[in-house]
């Protein structure tokens, strides 16, 4: 495992350049020389944390569908639409 420190200016300038590196190891981002934050690909957090890594379709499942008894049936469009006119 390969641990990274850059700068906070990469951060913001070259976000793909920390990607690329968290996919090796963590990455430590500096602000004036100091650490003040990490960047972990997922499966290294889940691993941290100790939860099983989950698919987008797990983590929706798990969403509440909303308040109990509220029902929403938005109503139907009949007929052509026509474009919005943009031009003000």
């Amino acid at each position: 495992m390969t641990i990274t420190t850059l700068p906070s200016r990469t951060l913001f300038r070259d976000a793909s350049a920390v990607k690329r590196a968290a996919e090796k190891g963590p990455v430590f981002i500096t602000d004036r020389g100091k650490p003040t934050l990490a960047v972990l690909n997922m499966a290294d957090y889940h691993r941290l944390a100790g939860q099983p890594a989950q698919s987008l379709l797990d983590v929706m499942h798990g969403l509440d569908g909303g308040a109990p008894g509220v029902e929403f049936d938005p109503p139907r469009l009949e007929g052509q639409l026509a474009p919005a006119d943009l031009k003000s």
